[in-house]
């Protein structure tokens, strides 16, 4: 992991082990000519858009951005409803972000995966139905 960032031109990289979650960092003055959304102030203000090298890519892996999207910024949970006077429960995801840009890029790779998803309020992304949860499964993996 951090052989890969040193080889980008990162002058020291490292990671911490904790429990739940790996800590990743790196230190290189160039990261924003490499990764152009990384800048000040907030990532729903500011305009997010993929380089052409990152769009490539992107359209070969859509399942690479979608778990790392769902792994960031989503959550798999049971629903329990009650439906006609009876309890239901199913599985199903959430992608919550403020940035209408990240939104759609979302959107895209998920529609290029063939998962059905929705928009519940503007900052949420549901995908509930069965097919589509079972797919997004394959795809994302456990989130540790």
């Amino acid at each position: 992991m951090t052989h890969a960032m040193t080889v980008c031109g990162a002058r020291t990289a490292g990671y911490q082990e904790n429990p739940g979650y790996i800590g990743v960092r790196a230190h290189w003055t160039h990261w924003p000519c490499l990764l152009p959304q990384h800048g000040p102030g907030a990532e729903h203000r500011r305009e997010i858009t993929l380089t052409d090298w990152q769009q490539e890519f992107v359209d070969e892996y859509p399942g690479r951005l979608v778990r790392g999207l769902f792994h960031s910024d989503g959550s798999r949970f049971i629903n329990r409803v009650i439906t006609q006077g009876r309890p239901y429960s199913y599985p199903r995801y959430n992608f919550v972000n403020e940035s209408v840009d990240i939104m759609r890029i979302c959107q895209k790779a998920l529609d290029r995966l063939g998962i059905d998803w929705r928009m519940a309020p503007r900052n949420a992304l549901p995908v509930a139905r069965r097919s589509a949860v079972a797919r997004l499964d394959e795809v994302v993996g456990p989130k540790w």
